[in-house]
């Protein structure tokens, strides 16, 4: 179900919050992997394990999904799930953990240990949607925002770790790739439509690069809305954003 944020943490850690829980990735995986040539420092490379990556028109929680984050030689795309680990606070009497896919109050002591460069990641990305709080909106409705119509690449902030928790009891015990993406307040395209609440979104290769490699007090001040004026309503009410 495509529901409302409705925790009453301005956090927005619930896992009942439910914020940009639906998101797309059309582009190709080369357009990844070539988004970042130009920044690229001497003996750095980027390392592309993520194997085949079809289009993804739509993105749910706990979906494997590819992002960029650091590694030896430089950064790797890989593919992890979508679903931080859940604050213990809200997992009293709960048999799965099924993750938290957007994070806002990064002065928790839960998501302090993810703020160094080893826990950041890049999670790219051609539209995201909202539930739509507009007057009138049908229930359940997805209102799908991108940077133009034709859904240029961009990249949401992302922490990632590695974790062994139950997300599914049919799947039992796992140890797996997670991630999840900052929040912020909304700008003057998302607001009208959800009021609560937008992605940390970076546009440029410079600001991916600091995302990454800068310390943790620089790297947070990109945790604020995109200016107003930078993005469209590009598809609603439906479930995946299918750009023909």
């Amino acid at each position: 179900m495509f529901c409302q944020c409705s925790s009453p943490s301005p956090s927005c850690e619930s896992p009942r919050a439910k914020v940009c829980n639906l998101y797309s990735q059309t582009k190709s995986q080369d357009a990844m992997r070539h988004m970042f040539d130009g920044l690229l420092g001497d003996g750095e490379e980027l390392i592309d394990t993520a194997g085949n990556l079809p289009p993804m028109p739509g993105i749910f929680p706990d979906y494997a999904a590819p992002i960029i984050r650091a590694a030896p030689t430089g950064w790797q795309l890989s593919r992890a799930r979508w679903g931080m680990p859940t604050p213990q606070v809200f997992l009293a009497g709960k048999r799965t953990d099924p993750g938290v896919t957007n994070i806002r109050n990064v002065a928790s002591t839960h998501w302090k240990r993810w703020l160094g460069v080893e826990h950041r990641c890049l999670v790219p990305f051609t539209s995201f949607a909202e539930p739509d709080n507009r007057p009138g909106a049908p229930r359940n409705h997805p209102v799908w925002f991108a940077l133009g119509q034709d859904r240029p690449l961009a990249f949401f902030a992302g922490l990632h770790t590695e974790w062994t928790s139950i997300r599914k009891l049919k799947e039992g015990e796992v140890t797996a790739d997670l991630f999840g993406f900052l929040t912020c307040p909304p700008n003057a395209e998302v607001a009208p439509v959800h009021p609560k609440a937008m992605p940390v979104i970076l546009t440029t290769p410079e600001e991916c690069r600091r995302w990454l490699t800068a310390p943790a007090a620089e790297a947070l001040r990109l945790q604020r809305p995109l200016p107003d004026g930078m993005l469209q309503i590009v598809a609603e009410g439906v479930r995946e954003d299918v750009v023909a």
